[in-house]
């Protein structure tokens, strides 16, 4: 049996044993990790706090107890149990792309989803990858969503919650250790200052030696060093105001850049050139003879205020951000300088650096009706300002180790620049948007929505004259262009029950075109690479979708199904060209159709149990370059399975002992629009096992129990970057 047929096999089993089960119970959804199956889940997926079965949009929810039963504690955990939903981290910590329904990401890139967390809007992607600990809940909304959260919200949406302050003292702390030397430890207090005044502080701290051989240095390619905290002050004077106000920082040491280009003949340094790209070669070594660096600074402070006025509440939310992220390291094709394929072209080996500085501050108002009523409504205006610039470069490797570029060349002493790039962006931003609920009868419900947005951007070339790749640019050059785009949804629900809904919608995303670096549309004619310009194109993309959810046996029992059709223009690519170090983005048209069905159930009061599979058929249906249509969008896996078992077993002592497995299946997946090689499906299992007893818990924990070897991405030029082998260990918990 061929690997593609046996693939289709294990498609249509899966498949028509949730189409069984489907048939079998003729109703509804819930969230994939749901443990607490027979309890009410309410989401503010609109803006406004409703109940999870009520609301028209596929929709993912994780409670705080559903984030402890699964271990979720950074990102990439809660989006390997999304249907349809991928991660893909690589390079560096800032650079982790989110896939949903086949809108993609790359590098340098606007995101897929909007991302807000207690309700601030994160503008800069590189900030999302961080990680996840004393929250209450997270909602991830699939499809455009942009008619409320705006511009990038072109995928989906996802809504972190962290936990309110508490009306009296609390205090927790956790510590853990685990393979790879890794250490982690938490702790949280909250509780009030006066009446009207509470707080809440928590903090995380996670070290490790890495996990991934690095075999000319020796040790291992990503020891990571992690310290992330929060605080946030509550102030509660009267019935009619809310004041919440919430500080954050991370402060993230690792390492970058050892990707892996395998060849046949490692004395050749040319052979590297003959040998067919593969997707799925995870036998060739990480050689890198530089361990570099990738520092990044993040902070974050936020104030929402809601005023009680008249027939509604006006919401204000002001954030300030800042991240600065640096990453050295060796360059193409990242191997020991005598070995190197630049040595042999030029007598001396390259090593790169990368440095991205990005502040910006966001202003939103907006007037929401009550939630009750047959007339719902919420009018909202929403600003950004953002200041970003980047530089990248290579430097000549004269022995004497890497040296991080931040915003001039190094043009003496050691590693001299050989290329260098860089570029200042302001941005300017603006929205308008406005959503009308109405209760047509007690079974029908319309919703509309509408936003505007304009986004202004002016890039400022920062590169020096000696350093320009094209002879028609210039130091102080300014390019401008602003893109703009409304962004509707109409969506129509039916309930004939109080535990059925179905609904359907059409909606339209949108997310901001940008600037590549100075020159490179000339470096990628003359390198014969098509669709990468100075400029890359926004993205609209319009997607038709219709759904159905329930609960039934008391809530014991969920199931849900929802199939969409998405038309994308404009979608990105990523294109690196060697010749100056740069990451850029083309465009492209796609269409992607595909369906999600999801189960969960309480089989037992003790005996849980979840599963969902997800298809998405991809095309690309126009490029610069003709001869890619017909072929699979970018980044875009073709199927995602789960299979999630829990057992809860009392064992006398009040303690109780809890038993958790996840089984994920990630399809066959393409990486860029020539489709030169596919990575095979990857099979992951995770697994938990807890003993509470009382205020302290104890859990064994393992990531990728049977240790798959698999590569997070392919980039084109050959680049393979490993994803991450078996880790476990143990962690203690213990609440005051």
């Amino acid at each position: 049996m061929t690997p593609e047929i046996h693939m289709k096999t294990f498609e249509g089993n899966f498949l028509a044993v949730l189409a069984a089960c489907f048939l079998g119970t003729a109703v509804a959804m819930p969230a994939a990790a749901q443990s607490e199956l027979t309890e009410e889940i309410v989401v503010t997926a609109r803006k406004r706090d409703e109940s999870y079965q009520d609301v028209p949009v596929t929709i993912n929810v994780f409670t705080e107890t559903a984030i402890a039963d699964a271990g979720i504690e950074k990102p990439g955990d809660f989006i390997a149990l999304v249907p349809n939903m991928t991660l893909v981290e690589t390079q560096n910590a800032g650079n982790a792309f989110v896939v949903v329904r086949g809108i993609s990401q790359a590098r340098n890139s606007e995101p897929s989803v909007a991302v807000l967390v207690d309700g601030v809007l994160e503008t800069n992607p590189a900030e999302f990858n961080k990680p996840l600990f004393d929250i209450q809940q997270i909602e991830v909304l699939k499809g455009p969503q942009g008619a409320l959260y705006g511009r990038n919200a072109i995928g989906g949406a996802i809504l972190i919650r962290t936990k309110d302050p508490s009306d009296e003292f609390e205090a927790r702390v956790k510590a853990g250790f685990g393979n790879g030397n890794a250490i982690s430890a938490q702790a949280g207090v909250s509780g009030p200052i006066t009446d009207t005044l509470a707080y809440r502080a928590s903090v995380n701290y996670y070290e490790t030696d890495g996990y991934i051989p690095s075999t000319f240095l020796g040790g291992k390619a990503d020891p990571v060093e992690d310290l992330s905290a929060r605080l946030r002050f509550v102030w509660k004077p009267s019935d009619r105001f809310t004041g919440d106000l919430r500080l954050a920082m991370s402060e993230l040491s690792t390492r970058a850049l050892y990707f892996v280009i395998p060849r046949d003949d490692e004395s050749n340094p040319f052979s590297s050139f003959f040998t067919p790209p593969d997707a799925n070669d995870v036998s060739s070594p990480i050689q890198v003879d530089h361990a570099g660096i990738n520092d990044r600074d993040l902070f974050n402070a936020s104030l929402k205020m809601d005023f009680a006025a008249g027939r509604g509440t006006i919401t204000s939310i002001t954030s300030y951000n800042t991240t600065e992220e640096i990453l050295t390291g060796d360059a193409y094709d990242f191997r020991p300088a005598p070995n190197s394929v630049f040595n042999a072209l030029l007598g001396f080996d390259m090593n790169q650096s990368q440095f991205l500085d990005v502040d910006y501050w966001s202003q939103e108002l907006r007037y929401t009706s009550p939630t009750q009523g047959r007339f719902r409504w919420i009018l909202g205006a929403y600003f950004v300002s953002t200041d970003r610039f980047i530089s990248t470069g290579n430097m000549v490797d004269d022995g004497s180790g890497v040296f991080p570029v931040y915003r001039t060349p190094r043009l003496s002493g050691n590693n001299p620049s050989a290329t260098f790039l860089a570029d200042q962006q302001d941005n300017q931003a603006w929205a308008v948007y406005g959503n009308l609920t109405v209760e047509l009868s007690d079974k029908w419900e319309m919703d509309v929505a509408l936003r505007y947005d304009e986004d202004e951007r002016e890039n400022t070339t920062i590169t020096p004259s000696a350093f320009l790749p094209d002879p028609s640019a210039f130091t102080g050059e300014v390019r401008t262009n602003t893109w703009s785009q409304s962004q509707p949804k109409f969506t129509l629900r039916y309930q004939p029950t109080d535990n059925v809904t179905l609904y359907g919608s059409w909606s339209r995303g949108f997310r901001s075109g940008g600037f590549n670096q100075t020159g490179v549309g000339a470096v990628a004619d003359a390198s014969g690479i098509a669709g990468v310009n100075d400029l890359f194109e926004a993205e609209v993309a319009d997607t038709a979708e219709i759904g159905l959810k329930a609960q039934f046996l008391d809530n014991r029992v969920n199931l849900g199904l929802s199939l969409y059709q998405t038309e994308s223009e404009n979608s990105y690519f990523f294109v690196f060209l060697a010749a100056n170090s740069t990451q850029n983005l083309g465009n492209l048209d796609a269409d992607y159709e595909g369906a999600e069905i999801e189960l969960s159930a309480r089989v037992t009061d003790r005996f849980d149990v979840f599963a969902s599979y997800g298809i998405t058929d991809s095309k690309v249906t126009a490029m610069e370059d003709p001869s890619v249509i017909g072929n699979h969008a970018p980044l875009v896996s073709e199927m995602t399975a789960n299979l999630g078992l829990q057992y809860r077993q009392p064992i006398g002592n009040d303690l109780e002992a809890t038993v958790r497995a996840d089984y994920q299946r990630i399809g066959r997946t393409w990486w860029e629009p020539y489709n030169t090689t596919a990575r095979s499906p990857v099979d992951l299992v995770d697994a938990r096992i807890t003993l509470a007893g009382g205020r302290w818990s104890v859990t064994a924990w393992s990531r990728n129990l049977t240790d798959e070897k698999y590569n997070q991405e392919f980039s084109p030029g050959g680049f393979l970057f490993r994803a991450l082998p078996r880790r476990y260990g143990v962690e203690f918990g213990y609440r005051f």
